[in-house]
């Protein structure tokens, strides 16, 4: 069965780093776009970052553009997202999700909390 696995969350002060990592199994990962959402305590969940089968097209949200990066490693059925330049508004739990925005997502991590203070 398909399980998406997060990782990497933590505590961070403002304008640190830190790297989530979602590890998928149970399907055939290279041939899925993945992405990350984020959701704020009273806010509704935010697409955050997007990334196609190969790795060579990416989006994001405003929110997040320039620092943000996602990534993929089809070897290691992995996608990234390693967030610098870290905000208190960037507190939340972060998800990652089979799918693209034309087709919909149709599988869910559990979610990782990430908290800047």
């Amino acid at each position: 069965h398909v399980q998406l696995v997060e990782s990497g969350g933590g505590l961070v002060q403002p304008g640190g780093s830190l790297r989530l990592s979602c590890a998928a199994s149970g399907y055939s990962y290279s041939g899925y776009c993945m992405a990350w959402f984020r959701q704020a305590p009273g806010k509704e969940r935010e697409g955050i970052a997007s990334i196609y089968t190969g790795g060579d097209s990416t989006s994001y949200a405003d929110s997040v553009k320039g620092r943000f990066t996602i990534s993929r490693d089809n070897a290691k059925n992995t996608v990234y997202l390693q967030m610098n330049s870290l905000k208190s508004e960037d507190t939340a739990v972060y998800y990652c999700a089979r799918g693209d925005w034309n087709v919909g997502f149709d599988y869910w991590g559990q979610g990782t909390q990430v908290t800047v203070s």
